[in-house]
């Protein structure tokens, strides 16, 4: 199948990244003393990374269901506004709809912003693809990291940073393709203000806010750039 040769090609590099992040998950679930069973179910049913590993701590200090959901929506509430560029999309997707919604997290959603596909393909076929075998390399990184730390000791020092290098190949394949560099500007500006003036601890949210309303309201100078770069 076409799709699914071109989704394996363009998740490798999430491949790398869950693999190592779902180990460092599993290690931290089997030295807080849960078993393969439950870190693979919640790779599987949770699938929120950042999540996933702020939750170990929470359950070992016996932190209630309630306290737990409510850090798990403000933690991933910017996932509100990546599923905004793709409703339409998803709309079209039939019963794929709700496990598109769930696995749209930062990589995959990078991903399907970044993506050039290939002339004949079924980009929704091939979209459901990549966000299946994302979704599938965590479970496995979970597992196998779960599975491992049952037996080995590691030190974990270093491995989460293989997310931010990914991200930072991400920004830089995007920046090379999109032809207006104002989303980027707008981005970093917002990013900086909003870090000193409220710190690394609650920057995130109101950072999309900013990003969200003031790309709405550049809209047409953005699209106004592009189309005099075609010329």
């Amino acid at each position: 199948m076409k799709e699914f040769r071109f989704a394996i090609k363009n998740t490798i590099p999430i491949f790398f990244t869950y693999l190592f992040i779902g180990i460092a998950f599993g290690i931290l679930m089997s030295d807080a003393g849960y078993g393969v069973l439950l870190s693979t179910a919640s790779a599987f049913f949770i699938f929120a990374g950042s999540m996933q590993i702020v939750m170990v701590p929470m359950m070992t200090s016996g932190a209630s269901l309630i306290s737990i959901a409510i850090m798990t929506f403000f933690i991933n509430a910017r996932h509100l506004f990546y599923g905004i560029g793709f409703i339409e999309q998803f709309r079209n997707m039939g019963w794929k709809k709700p496990y598109m919604i769930l696995t749209l997290t930062d990589e995959t959603y990078s991903m399907l912003c970044s993506v050039q596909y290939d002339p004949g393909l079924d980009k929704n076929k091939a979209a459901f693809l990549i966000s299946f075998l994302d979704h599938m390399y965590w479970v496995f990184g979970c597992f196998l990291g779960s599975c491992a730390g049952q037996f080995l000791d590691f030190d974990m020092e270093g491995i989460i940073f293989s997310a931010t290098a990914f991200f930072l190949v991400v920004v830089v394949n995007q920046w090379r393709q999109q032809r207006s560099k104002l989303p980027f500007f707008v981005t970093v500006v917002c990013s900086a203000v909003f870090l000193l003036l409220l710190g690394k601890d609650y920057f995130i949210i109101p950072t999309l806010i900013a990003c969200l309303l003031s790309l709405m309201l550049l809209r047409r100078s953005i699209e106004t750039g592009e189309v005099s770069d075609d010329e």
